[in-house]
């Protein structure tokens, strides 16, 4: 989810928790049993109480007690970090068996991931959400293992709407009408618009979906700067950026983990959000409505474009030759008990159908239930494009400026495409 769209509090992990979860093996063969898997994995928590090290503790303990001669060695990297240490490691013919990070595309074209095909069986393959699974196929080949993930939702502040004596939008016209109710009321920020590097392409692609567009075309190519997209842009500009009805600071400059502070401080009328927030707003006492996200008043009655869904990605590399092994360590992580303890102690959502319908204990938190549902119709990021962690980030950097007051949102977003065009030449 850098795009993830989750796990960024990660960054703030120091270096001293990357460290191996599980004794060293005694060997390294492709053919027998008396072998080390080397995982790197991102960490999800933000300090020692929350880290993913106690997850990764049980798992490789418990599967070395049921496998003996295959350990699992595991290494915690923050998310600011992993996607490019396991970039070096692979450029210099060191590749981990496993890693679970943000992205796999890049990996699966130059021929150096096993296939799901190779690693688990049949059921265990089909077993994923549907969105997921495409998300994570290059061609008609899944190679990026979906493990967690989250959809959006706008979030309202139910007592900021009632002071100022609106309800929840549903179009366009209804956000802008709410968000000049909020700002006479003095709310600090009506609506956030973190569009800033951290993670501007989220909630671009957001607002895309909102009004008919997206990244990508029905033939899965680059739609950047569709004219719905350059739409869409030109209407926030107009009607809230120009009106004041964002808040002191401007999107270009606003990101999003400084937009949840400010909405767990109460100074946020409205906001596009995913589980974890909603669970840390319920415990500040702040009540939280949430509804799909407003649409173009222009679209066709009825019509409800796609949420959209972000993914974390767990890959195997051929490198080392540890097909098997890799295979009976991933059938175990994947088991509904362990893929659903993962997930709900983050309040993200478990990737496949089984865990989804039936996680251990009670089931799903209420709260999380309606981003299940958003997230099996949900639009994710073209992930499985090469060059789409390039395009992400020029996208990170460069959308907000289309907001800007003298910002053109059709020069900005035809830049950005051409930069696209430039980089998918590449791959």
């Amino acid at each position: 989810m850098r795009r993830r769209t989750f796990g960024s509090a990660a960054g703030a992990v120091v270096l001293g928790l990357l460290v191996p979860l599980a004794g060293c093996g005694s060997g390294a063969g492709g053919g027998g049993d008396d072998v080390t898997l080397r995982l790197i994995a991102a960490e999800y928590g933000d300090g020692p109480g929350t880290s993913s090290k106690s997850f990764w503790d049980k798992m490789t303990g418990d599967f070395t007690a049921g496998h003996p001669g295959v350990k699992v060695e595991v290494t915690l990297m923050p998310w600011t970090d992993i996607d490019r240490e396991v970039s070096k490691m692979v450029k210099a013919g060191k590749a981990p068996d496993m890693a679970l990070m943000g992205g796999y595309s890049d990996f699966a074209a130059q021929g150096k991931l096993y296939s799901a095909e190779e690693l688990l069986s049949v059921s265990a393959e089909a077993n994923f959400l549907a969105p997921l699974a495409e998300a994570g196929s290059v061609g008609n080949t899944l190679y990026g293992l979906p493990f967690v993930a989250s959809s959006r939702l706008l979030f309202y502040n139910q007592s900021l709407f009632t002071k100022a004596g609106v309800s929840a939008p549903r179009t366009w016209s209804d956000l802008k009408s709410a968000a000049k109710a909020l700002k006479d009321k003095g709310v600090k920020f009506p609506y956030a618009l973190p569009l800033g590097p951290e993670e501007a392409h989220a909630e671009a692609m957001i607002w895309e979906l909102s009004n008919g567009g997206g990244y990508a075309d029905s033939s899965g190519n680059y739609s950047l700067a569709s004219d719905a997209n350059v739409e869409t842009f030109r209407w926030i500009k107009e009607n809230l950026v120009v009106p004041g009805l964002l808040g002191p600071v401007p999107p270009s400059q606003l990101n999003r983990q400084d937009a949840f502070a400010a909405f767990l401080r109460g100074e946020v009328g409205m906001l596009n959000g995913y589980p974890s927030l909603l669970h840390e707003a319920k415990a500040k006492g702040i009540g939280v409505g949430t509804v799909t996200m407003p649409v173009n008043d222009t679209l066709g009655n009825g019509e409800t474009p796609p949420a959209v869904g972000v993914a974390d990605w767990m890959m195997a590399f051929k490198q080392n030759g540890h097909r098997d092994q890799i295979g009976r360590f991933l059938d175990f992580v994947y088991q509904d008990k362990n893929l659903s303890a993962f997930a709900g102690r983050y309040h993200l959502l478990p990737s496949t159908i089984s865990a989804s319908r039936t996680p251990s204990g009670d089931g799903l938190d209420k709260g999380d239930e309606q981003f299940l549902t958003a997230l099996r119709g949900a639009q994710l990021y073209p992930v499985n494009d090469p060059s789409w962690v390039t395009v992400s980030d020029t996208i990170k950097r460069n959308i907000g400026h289309a907001v800007d007051p003298s910002g053109d949102p059709k020069g900005v977003l035809e830049g950005i495409a051409e930069k696209a065009r430039d980089e998918s030449k590449r791959h």
